[in-house]
């Protein structure tokens, strides 16, 4: 039985990662940090009895912030495979935090590659490392041929999250040339989910969406609506995550859909899965979005009504404005072929969170039937 190590499990990557893992047969320890709070919702439904003979997930409490307790974990654990999927990976909040993000998103990578090399497990690990499409910082002179950003790309970072990144990928492409370890980066493009994180814009863009549709909520505010991304289905990056892993040689992959949308269009995309068009007035920090029909008889929106504005509050210091990606070393060496479009990520995102939000709307008329009741 294969044996992988997940940091980073409690988020998007790691859970969708360790039901796949899961689903091979895998043994699968997964790193979470501790906290007062419960941080397990991702993946709470992978847990059998601990005392279960045939339990195949177990969770270590650790940091990549601790040498020492990173090392432990492997030892015990002596993985076949490593996937460090745990960072800060909030691009706007790195501004606020850039030494915290130093010291996990760069050297946290670091800690795990020496832990390896140090405990002599350079023949038996193979290490992924969650490398990111900020590195190239949108530099459209930087694109190839085709007017993409491959794996041949220059990087040009433009946060202290992608500066921190670019670390954390030349040293995991030094240890690999060093010590002969089969250690690869793995360069994703945004990739979204169900399960993202709440302050992440996509997910803020369709939690805002199902509860303006409910009635839970009336406008929302977002920062750039030009700005273009390669959005992504996790579950599709995951599996490639895997895919590099179980190659022959070690390399550096980009993980990208190749196809580009601006946050203005996604907003549309969302409200659309709820029946609902807008019209997009104004001009840079003035734009405004309203409703101009709602066709969905469970949804009653007036139309007319503004939903959002732009807040400048929400522009990055130094902006990219396009990501996109060439997966095409991806396609044609290992046969990556990514089984969901943008529509059906936007779909599959909007049905969970109008899910969710008619929860949270069953939850306060019940609260206002007790207090009636009460009166």
């Amino acid at each position: 039985m294969k044996v992988a190590l997940i940091t980073g499990v409690t988020g998007q990557d790691g859970s969708y990662l360790a039901e796949l893992l899961l689903e091979k047969g895998y043994m699968v320890h997964g790193i979470k940090r501790r906290a007062s709070s419960f941080n397990t919702a991702r993946i709470d439904h992978l847990y059998q009895d601990p005392h279960h003979p045939n339990q195949k997930f177990k969770l270590h409490y650790g940091d990549l912030s601790d040498a020492m307790n990173l090392t432990r974990i492997i030892q015990e654990t002596q993985p076949d495979e490593i996937y460090n999927l745990g960072a800060m990976s909030h691009v706007g909040v790195s501004f606020d935090t850039p030494e915290y993000v130093g010291n996990i998103d760069g050297l946290g990578t670091l800690r795990i590659l020496e832990a390896v090399r140090i405990l002599g497990l350079e023949k038996k690990t193979r290490i992924y490392q969650a490398s990111t499409s900020e590195l190239y910082g949108g530099m459209p002179e930087n694109k190839n041929d085709k007017g993409f950003y491959d794996e041949n790309s220059p990087f040009y970072p433009r946060s202290p999250y992608g500066v921190a990144k670019i670390y954390g990928y030349w040293i995991t492409k030094n240890y690999r040339e060093a010590y002969d370890m089969f250690a690869c980066n793995g360069i994703l493009f945004n990739h979204e989910s169900p399960r993202r994180g709440e302050t992440f814009v996509t997910r803020k863009i369709t939690r805002a969406v199902s509860k303006i549709a409910l009635g839970l909520q009336d406008k929302f505010y977002l920062g750039n609506l030009n700005a273009q991304r390669d959005w992504g289905h996790a579950k599709d990056y995951v599996r490639m995550m895997w895919m590099i892993l179980q190659a022959d040689h070690p390399e550096d992959w980009v993980i990208a859909t190749g196809v580009t949308t601006t946050v203005r269009d996604f907003v549309c995309l969302a409200f659309r899965e709820v029946g609902i068009e807008l019209e997009f007035k104004g001009n840079g920090v003035e734009e405004k979005a309203y409703v101009t029909a709602c066709n969905n008889k469970d949804f009653k929106v007036e139309i007319g009504k503004e939903v959002l504005s732009v807040d400048p509050t929400y522009f990055r210091p130094t902006e990219v404005d396009l990501l996109i990606g060439d997966p095409s070393k991806a396609k044609n060496k290992l046969g990556w072929v990514p089984e969901h479009d943008l529509a059906s990520l936007v779909k599959d995102m909007m049905e969970g969170d109008v899910s969710l939000m008619k929860k949270d709307l069953d939850l306060l008329k019940a609260g206002h039937n007790i207090l009636k009741q009460a009166e």
